[in-house]
């Protein structure tokens, strides 16, 4: 047992985030995402029964955001301009940008990306945390920074 350690984090996703390096991309995912086929070269481990805020609030206890080379070390989800779905807010998104505060940075670190640019980028995802959040959109893309 390890003292100080989120207890949503696995010992297997405690060395996977130790592995990775500055720059790499990580992806906190909702229960609909497909890890595999988005990210087939990159690890998935599984982190069910939390939601996707909650795993970014324990992943961020430990894991520093690439806040001098990144506008947005912080990336969620949102529909396609020309798909035709609309949503100005959502409670997973509020709650994500909650506990980037929480954890020392500041709300501009947060920005959006949308669907096909996200599953493009997240195709470079070194590591894919798939979480049971249900909300639509709840699916968030970091970048590991240096401390």
């Amino acid at each position: 047992m390890l003292k100080g350690i989120p207890t949503e984090i696995s010992p297997e996703l405690l060395y996977a985030l130790a592995e990775m390096g500055h720059g790499d991309i990580l992806v906190v995912a909702d229960d609909f995402y497909p890890p595999i086929s988005k990210s087939p070269n990159g690890q998935c481990i599984y982190a069910k029964g939390n939601g996707a805020a909650k795993m970014i609030d324990a992943i961020l206890k430990l894991f520093p955001l690439d806040v001098e080379y990144c506008e947005h070390p912080v990336e969620y989800m949102v529909p396609d301009a020309d798909s035709g779905v609309v949503m100005e807010q959502s409670q997973v998104w509020d709650d994500a940008i909650a506990a980037v505060k929480n954890n020392g940075y500041d709300e501009s670190a947060v920005g959006t990306i949308e669907r096909t640019k996200f599953y493009e980028k997240a195709g470079r995802a070194v590591l894919t945390v798939c979480t049971s959040e249900r909300l639509p959109y709840g699916c968030f893309i970091l970048q590991k920074g240096v401390m």
